[in-house]
């Protein structure tokens, strides 16, 4: 057996002497800890917002690099689906960062406010359905 277990006031003792400073370590603990999840949870907006700039740049993209390879009905299907994405990306960018789920712990961080993520990402899924347009009735490489 250890030897702090052979003498019970002893540790008893330390338990009582350290009693604030180990509460106040836990609390401090709690504290960093609830900031590092409003770091996560922006990460993981950023992620939704990289991933809907990578689908869009890439749905137009499809429009101008599958010229002649592919036949025009595949192209135009390729870019809908890539640019859809992007705007169901940009929108649950902000679906998730607004709606986190249970409340998030009190933290020191402070977060970006929600109006201008609506408002940057809403700007987005403009951007993504303007995009759409010019795939489904744009001309395709020179137009002749």
């Amino acid at each position: 057996m250890p030897a702090s277990n052979h003498s019970g006031d002893s540790g008893s003792e330390a338990r009582s002497g350290n009693g604030a400073t180990e509460k106040q370590a836990s609390d401090r603990r709690n504290e960093l800890a609830a900031d590092r999840t409003v770091f996560a949870a922006e990460r993981t907006y950023a992620a939704w917002v990289r991933t809907g700039l990578a689908a869009l740049a890439s749905g137009i993209g499809a429009k101008a690099l599958l010229e002649n390879v592919v036949p025009e009905f595949l192209i135009t299907a390729t870019g809908t689906i890539l640019v859809l994405f992007s705007a169901f990306c940009f929108a649950t960018a902000v679906w998730r960062e607004i709606n986190p789920g249970p409340p998030p712990p009190p933290h020191e961080v402070k977060r970006l406010p929600p109006i201008l993520l609506v408002f940057v990402n809403g700007f987005l899924v403009l951007v993504a359905l303007a995009a759409l347009l010019g795939i489904w009735f744009g001309e395709t490489g020179s137009g002749g």
